[in-house]
């Protein structure tokens, strides 16, 4: 159950598809050479490997624990996480006027690829805090940013999400927090939130919850929602943590994985002294929210690569190892390796092609982040779509991948003491937080598909069709994507748009990322191996995906047919 960082692959990409130089061209980002970058990418390789993946098991094993308030975490976590800090691998990408390193989000999000490979809970707590770095660097005041933001880049204190309720899940309109003015500029906060990662623990120092709430004259729905900043714990005059505030963890959820990751149910303002600030302007929390879940959706994509990568490693190992028969119509009837046999073969090469592929797709959007922040506004506009992309089909693949793994350990693989099974477990959550796979591709063809009247994404698909011409499986791909688009745009109702929308986000994310690997492949620097997987992907995984074309032009009639309660039946 070791851990190898896939530092080659992922330098490739870096360079390949995020363009790093060419970003190391612009002042902004002036000093992200390629050395600098190797280093990066090779060094929090070692750390995830050396620090955070010999916790995984112990991790899942023992799991966070509540007791009588405070959430702990078993031994070694505290060190690991101090060393993290310590290292100060959770500023790579932070403004520098706040202690960061100005680096770009690329090689942020190269950081959270590896720890997350190495240990998907533990990563978690890094990932949250990012989120409220954005939230707080975009939408905070200057006096919020003064007090909050140093220590957060630092990863000295880390940050949460606070959306979800009982009551309020995907439809956060719904929620009912509310929060009262105090008459001092700060507000009174009370409620209860649900499924919050990281929301209480004892490896940093304060935990800075951002908290959707609705002000007691706002208005109903969504368009009544603002954000707040809540600490743990009040900050005395030097701006260290004092008293605490008013919130508590009640309880911690029983999970089907990221075992150490603590998921808490959050109560605030049990004794209505829970003390909030605004942040941004009243009514207008969604727009800040949506700043953290964005950067949020980008790194819950990277973890189905996280997860793939872990379980391939493994499932390559075990076939590797694992004795077991006769290679068919082989005159030697000595057993071999399972490796040799055919069946095992496809699953691993297309592990190898699904885990590859989600990772260029990966650095390729982070890229475009990257370009975007640099004012590109066309970058921003393709990062925007590519966006639920990543999240859907990179957490899918996530999913599939480590389904693979337990099926190449065979009986075995249904054991925990392999390790196979856990990686399954884990991956399961991925494409359902940060907004449900069906929510992306929603988004995808309610929203983003009108960017410029459908122009940002054909002129995508456009360019995949053009480049990958002597590729005629990814052409063809990409064609067909352009005819589903276009029918989306112009003939569908929104009901056949959403009835086709995850079919058409998953061949669109197939015909990116099999774009992406061919650019890798040409590039020549992965060799004979590269070129095979970026083969193998385009002949298989993309002539799958254009089999989807169908089902995302069927409309929405079929799923209809059957009344509700004949449906539930």
């Amino acid at each position: 159950m070791t851990f190898t960082a896939p530092t080659a692959d992922q330098l490739l990409a870096i360079r390949v598809n995020a363009g790093i130089e060419d970003l190391a061209g612009h002042d902004r980002f002036s000093s992200a050479s390629f050395d600098l970058v190797e280093a990066i990418v090779e060094g929090i390789g070692q750390f995830a490997a050396g620090e955070f993946a010999p916790l995984n098991w112990i991790g899942d094993r023992e799991g966070a624990k509540l007791a009588n308030g405070t959430v702990s975490l078993p031994a070694g976590f505290d060190a690991a996480y101090k060393a993290y800090v310590e290292q100060g691998w959770n500023a790579i990408s932070g403004d520098p006027a706040y202690g960061g390193q100005g680096l770009p989000f690329t090689l942020a999000a190269n950081v959270l690829e590896n720890l997350g490979a190495a240990n998907m809970a533990f990563s978690l707590l890094p990932m949250l805090t990012v989120g409220a770095i954005e939230a707080l660097a975009h939408h905070g005041s200057d006096q919020q940013k003064a007090t909050y933001l140093a220590r957060l880049i630092s990863g000295e204190w880390s940050g949460t999400m606070n959306l979800t309720e009982p009551q309020a899940g995907s439809d956060v309109g719904a929620l009912r927090t509310s929060a009262t003015p105090r008459g001092d500029g700060t507000y009174s906060i009370k409620g209860t939130k649900i499924f919050i990662t990281w929301g209480e623990h004892d490896l940093a120092a304060n935990v800075i919850h951002l908290v959707l709430a609705r002000t007691l004259s706002a208005p109903a729905g969504s368009r009544g929602i603002s954000l707040f900043v809540v600490p743990k714990y009040h900050l005395a005059g030097d701006g260290s943590p004092g008293a605490r505030n008013d919130l508590r963890c009640v309880s911690l959820e029983h999970k089907l994985g990221i075992m150490a990751s603590p998921t808490c149910v959050m109560s605030f303002g049990d004794n209505d002294q829970c003390i909030g600030e605004l942040v941004g302007r009243e009514n207008e929390g969604l727009k800040a929210m949506f700043t953290m879940m964005n950067s949020a959706r980008i790194n819950v994509g990277s973890q189905g690569v996280q997860i793939a990568e872990r379980a391939l490693q493994q499932a390559a190992r075990y076939a590797a190892e694992r004795v077991q028969g006769v290679r068919a119509g082989s005159p030697d009837k000595s057993p071999v390796a399972i490796i040799e046999h055919p069946d095992v073969r496809r699953m691993l090469m297309r592990m190898r092609a699904l885990t590859e592929g989600a990772r260029a797709l990966l650095y390729y959007t982070s890229g475009q982040v990257d370009r975007g922040a640099l004012g590109i506004e066309a970058a921003q506009a393709r990062a925007d779509c590519l966006v639920p992309m990543l999240k859907a089909w990179g957490t899918d693949i996530g999913c599939e991948v480590a389904g693979l793994g337990v099926q190449i350990h065979g009986g075995m693989g249904f054991i925990e003491e392999t390790g196979a099974a856990q990686h399954l477990r884990d991956a399961r959550i991925a494409p359902i937080y940060e907004g449900t796979n069906g929510i992306q591709a929603a988004d995808l063809v309610t929203r983003k598909l009108g960017y410029d009247g459908g122009g940002v994404v054909t002129a995508l698909l456009a360019e995949i069709a053009r480049d990958c011409a002597a590729v005629p499986e990814l052409a063809s791909l990409a064609e067909d994507c352009r005819a589903v688009a276009s029918w989306m745009i112009e003939s569908a109702s929104l009901d056949d748009r959403l009835a086709g929308s995850v079919p058409f986000c998953t061949m669109c994310a197939v015909a990116v990322a099999g774009w992406q690997l061919q650019r890798q492949a040409r590039d020549g620097a992965g060799g004979a191996a590269k070129a095979a997987v970026a083969d193998y992907f385009a002949r298989i995984v993309a002539g799958e995906a254009r089999g989807l074309k169908g089902s995302a032009m069927a409309g929405a009639a079929g799923l209809y047919a059957l009344d509700s309660g004949a449906l539930a039946g």
